[in-house]
C-alpha cells in the first residue's frame, strides 16, 4: 500500500494533497495509461483543464486505475473563451459529461483576462456551480494580487486556491503573501520549470548530492517547504513514484536560501504575464 501524501486544509475546509499530477500533454490511450498509472503510483491530485483537450482521458484513466472516486482529487479549469456566466456554466457540465464525472473536486478560472474584464461574471459562475454541487471548491489560475482583491471585493468570496507559475527561476514572493494575507493556498504549475534548465542547474545538483536525492525531488521538497502545491507533469511509471518520494528528507535554511536566489525578475518560461496574457 502506498504511503498517503500529505494534505493542506483549504479555507473552505476542504482537503487537498500537497502534490498532485499534472496531465498537460496527455491525451487518448497513452494520456489514459499516464494517469492510471499516477494514481496507482500514489497520486491522488489529478490537474487537467478544459484547455489541456484530455478531460476524457483523465477520466478514462481513473476508470483504469481502479481507484474509488471519492480517495481522488480532480482539477479542472474554465477556457477564456466561456467567461460570461451562462457560458461558464455550461463548460463545467461539459467538463463533467468529458470526463464522465458526477463532479469536480476543484474548478478554476484558468486565465483572468483583464482586457476582456469578464472575469468577476466568471467567478459568480464558479460560485454558484459550487452551490449546485457541481464542484466541491472553487478556485483561479494565474490571478494577480489586483485580480483577486477585485473579485473578493464584489462577490464576497475567496477563491481557496490560485494557481501560479512557481519554481526556482520565479519565486513569486509578493503573490504568495497576497495569498497569505487572504489565506488563500499556492499551487505551482511548472513547479520542474524546464527541464533542461533544471538539470544543468548546478546550485540544484550540489543539493541534489547532498541528500542523495533526484534534482526534480529536491525541486519538489523545495515546493512542499514552502508551502505550495506541486503539481509535476511525468508519463514515466518510474518517475512518477520518485515525485513522490519527497517526504523522508528536508533542506536546510541554507539550502532553501541558495534555490531562491536562483529567482530572477523575468524568470517566466514564457513571458505570460497575467496582466496582458490572454488564452481563449
Amino acid at each position: 500500500m502506498e504511503k498517503a501524501i500529505p494534505e493542506v486544509t483549504l479555507n473552505d475546509g476542504t482537503m487537498l494533497p500537497v502534490t498532485g499530477l499534472g496531465t498537460y500533454g496527455l491525451w487518448g490511450n497513452a494520456g489514459a495509461n499516464a494517469v492510471s498509472s499516477g494514481i496507482n503510483a500514489g497520486y491522488r491530485l489529478i490537474d487537467t483543464a478544459y484547455n489541456y483537450e484530455n478531460e476524457g482521458a483523465v477520466g478514462e484513466g481513473i476508470k483504469r486505475s481502479g481507484i474509488s472516486r471519492e480517495e481522488l482529487w480532480i482539477t479542472s479549469k474554465l477556457p477564456g473563451r466561456y467567461h460570461t456566466y451562462d457560458k461558464a456554466l455550461v463548460a463545467i457540465q461539459e467538463s463533467l459529461y468529458r470526463s464522465k464525472l458526477d463532479y469536480l473536486d476543484l474548478y478554476v478560472i484558468h486565465w483572468p483576462l483583464p482586457n476582456q474584464n469578464q472575469y468577476v461574471e466568471a467567478w459568480q459562475a464558479l460560485i454558484d456551480a459550487k452551490k449546485w454541487g457541481l464542484v466541491r471548491s472553487i478556485g483561479v489560475s494565474n490571478f494577480l494580487p489586483e485580480h483577486l482583491e477585485r473579485i473578493i471585493g464584489e462577490t464576497g468570496v475567496t477563491p481557496s486556491l490560485n494557481q501560479v507559475e512557481l519554481h526556482p527561476f520565479f519565486i513569486q514572493e509578493e503573490q504568495r503573501q497576497a495569498h497569505e494575507k487572504h489565506n488563500i493556498q499556492t499551487q505551482s504549475w511548472s513547479p520542474l520549470a524546464r527541464a533542461a534548465d533544471i538539470l544543468s542547474n548546478e546550485t540544484i545538483r550540489k543539493i541534489a548530492g547532498n541528500h542523495n536525492k533526484s534534482i526534480a525531488q529536491i525541486v519538489l521538497r523545495w515546493h512542499y517547504q514552502i508551502g505550495s502545491v506541486s503539481i509535476p507533469r511525468s508519463t514515466s511509471p518510474q518517475r512518477q513514484r520518485e515525485n513522490l518520494e519527497i517526504f523522508d528528507f528536508a533542506l536546510s535554511e541554507a539550502e532553501m536560501a541558495e534555490i531562491a536566489e536562483l529567482s530572477r525578475p523575468d524568470g517566466r518560461l514564457n513571458s505570460q504575464d497575467p496582466a496582458t496574457y490572454e488564452e481563449f
